[in-house]
């Protein structure tokens, strides 16, 4: 069993319950696990790293995508990209609904698995479109249009970021 005490974020630092579940899904050897060297990396090159596992997270955990009053996907526009709007669970989704002031109806969701929405249903949406978990809560992740995370075909280009 592996010992989190030593994962609590440092101050003003946010951890995501995907990044927890990423952390206590990984398989270890108990009796011939040795405790990892520390790395003096990069910001940049630990926050990707840490970002590739919650991505990689993502896409093996099925997630609730709630439908609008008309039957479609709930989505949310914003700077010219559409969100797809998914909920780690039910008590995610009613918070959301809540502060949508729509709370009193019933909400009809599906459970997808994040990588089918990322690889299957933004590239059906019209222009840029990403994947927003968990949308208004302090641990929510967006899942951008670009390369790595969405089919390349549907990716924004960035250009060189680094």
């Amino acid at each position: 069993m592996t010992d989190h005490r030593d994962d609590i974020p440092e101050p003003g630092r946010r951890r995501s319950r995907l990044a927890d579940l990423a952390d206590w899904t990984v398989s270890e050897d108990p009796v011939n696990a040795a405790p990892p060297e520390p790395k003096a990396e990069q910001p940049l090159s630990s926050a990707r790293r840490e970002f590739a596992i919650l991505l990689g997270e993502f896409r093996r955990t099925a997630v609730l995508v709630p439908f609008d009053t008309y039957g479609s996907l709930w989505t949310a526009d914003q700077n010219g990209v559409r969100w797809i709007c998914a909920f780690s669970n039910e008590k995610a989704l009613a918070r959301f609904a809540q502060a949508q002031g729509d709370g009193e109806r019933e909400w009809t969701y599906r459970t997808i698995l994040g990588a089918r929405l990322l690889d299957a249903m933004v590239p059906m949406l019209p222009g840029p479109a990403g994947v927003a978990l968990d949308a208004g809560s302090t641990d929510g992740v967006l899942f951008p249009p670009v390369a790595g995370i969405v089919p390349d075909h549907v990716a924004v280009d960035l250009g060189e970021t680094g």
